[in-house]
């Protein structure tokens, strides 16, 4: 089986559920904070290594006669539903624009997360090294984006967002 098939949710998720929730939110998740520095380098890592994962997803294949496929389509299956969740979170923002509910309470980045989980089953369901190399290139530089977010929002929400930040983890 192709494991471009563990893409489809992930798109399906980010683009149609997203559109239906809040279509306000589809243009939003689709902005990035400003970076600086080292950031900069960072945000072109993600960017080139989130095309690079979802490019040779397409040339794995799923690995169901391993011991492994089972640990990966649980870690798999778990990432997508956080993943929907987090989506459905994200979209219903308070009325300041920060998301506090949810998966949102539990951690300040539940996206990045469930995107992670669900990437790291893939791993698993394929076997793959290079997918992991490629998945941790994506997570270093997702903690820099992550950073510049962060920044840009104690920038635009202020002393709220610190005792948000002082509540919340940033990942678990």
């Amino acid at each position: 089986m192709n494991a471009f098939l563990t893409v489809i949710p992930i798109i399906l998720i980010r683009y149609g559920l997203l559109s239906m929730v809040n279509k306000e939110a589809l243009k939003r998740a689709g902005l990035f904070a400003p970076v600086i520095g080292r950031e900069k380098i960072a945000y072109w890592v993600y960017q080139i290594s989130t095309i690079l994962i979802l490019l040779y997803l397409l040339f794995l294949k799923i690995r169901a006669d391993s011991e492994w496929f089972y640990i990966g389509l649980v870690i798999y299956s778990l990432g997508i539903i956080l993943y929907g969740v987090s989506i459905i979170n994200y979209a219903k923002p308070k009325m300041s624009g920060i998301n506090l509910n949810g998966l949102y309470g539990v951690s300040r980045n539940p996206v990045y997360v469930a995107y992670f989980i669900s990437l790291l089953g893939c791993v698993f369901l394929t076997q793959s090294w290079i997918l992991l190399v490629l998945l941790v290139c994506f997570q270093i530089s997702a903690h820099w984006i992550i950073l510049s977010e962060e920044r840009w929002c104690i920038k635009e929400f202020g002393e709220e967002y610190l005792k948000y930040m002082n509540r919340v983890r940033r990942y678990i």
